[in-house]
């Protein structure tokens, strides 16, 4: 397209259309009007992604790469291809070691709260409808996977499914800006809200002004009523701040999610709440402390004056 007057006006017109249905859509939470939009685009696109995320798969690349050498007569781009071939699979193995270790993990914090969990693969990071901390995981209706959602990993949540398409579904992170989780603080059951902050610490609401609070403090998910969005006792985080109470009604403190939120890779998705809350359960075990030093105290006795009377201090003459 040229660059002319009327096609300026047409990008013009279409950014402020864009814009206005991202207020529309924010502003109408769950019943937006391009709900049904959203849902369309995560059926045409999911199948996409899926195909994207398999083509670059290392295992298939390396499959790929030795049967293409087998075609070409260059002896020395034979040779090229199959020592990238090999360095593929390796790679792929050592990504396959840690998929099962985070499996591994992920299963023992569902079986410690009782989960129900549908395991996924995170294959695309971000969305087309927004700026969002978001992910697509390669789990949708098909697979029982429903809005509202909780999903965790093996460090704890990570947030909530928003879009659901017939194989994958988009998946709202706890450190975004419009995600807020009810938490309780871990033994005391005070309570608040966290709020994500992106790439900063979640920041936390406590209802009691008063709260007894302090650096290190763990909290977990309060859930919500049926379990959706959320399930009880799940991981958040730990506090890392607190700000100084000032006789208000609430208090704010900061907490570093356990999850890492930009290196998620495999998840589950609660398809099942627990029969009763796990409460503190499902935390990790605290590291043990440092063992004390043992402490020798040695205590010295005056001895007495010799049997003979005598003064040992005293000179000869």
């Amino acid at each position: 397209m040229r660059d002319t007057r009327e096609s300026r006006l047409l990008l013009v017109l279409l950014i402020a259309i864009a814009f206005a249905l991202i207020t529309v859509d924010i502003r109408g939470g769950e019943d937006s009007p391009v709900d049904g939009a959203r849902r369309a685009a995560a059926t045409v696109f999911g199948p996409v992604e899926n195909g994207v995320a398999a083509a670059v798969d290392p295992i298939g690349n390396a499959v790929g790469a030795v049967r293409d050498s087998g075609e070409r007569h260059d002896r020395l781009t034979v040779l090229e291809r199959e020592n990238a071939a090999l360095k593929q699979k390796l790679g792929s193995d050592d990504r396959n070691r840690s998929g099962v270790r985070q499996l591994d993990k992920m299963l023992k914090r569902a079986g410690a709260g009782q989960y129900g969990i549908k395991g996924a693969e995170v294959i695309a990071i971000g969305a087309a409808q927004g700026f969002s901390w978001t992910v697509t995981i390669d789990a949708g209706g098909n697979d029982g996977i429903k809005r509202d959602m909780t999903v965790l990993n093996g460090d704890g949540l990570v947030g909530r499914v928003t879009t659901v398409g017939p194989d994958t579904a988009t998946v709202l992170l706890a450190n975004d800006p419009d995600f807020t989780v009810g938490t309780r603080l871990e033994k005391t059951d005070e309570l608040g809200f966290a709020t994500g902050q992106g790439d900063r610490p979640l920041r936390v609401q406590m209802l009691n002004g008063k709260a007894k609070v302090k650096a290190g403090d763990r909290l977990v998910t309060f859930g919500s009523q049926a379990a959706k969005p959320f399930v009880p006792g799940v991981p958040v985080g730990r506090v890392v701040r607190v700000d100084p109470a000032g006789g208000d009604l609430t208090r704010t403190v900061y907490v570093r999610p356990y999850v890492g939120f930009t290196k998620l890779d495999i998840v589950g998705v609660v398809v099942q709440a627990p029969r009763k809350d796990p409460r503190d359960t499902v935390l990790p075990p605290k590291p043990a402390g440092p063992k004390p030093i043992p402490t020798v105290t040695v205590t010295v006795t005056p001895s007495g004056p010799p049997a003979d009377g005598t003064d040992p201090a005293a000179g000869t003459e």
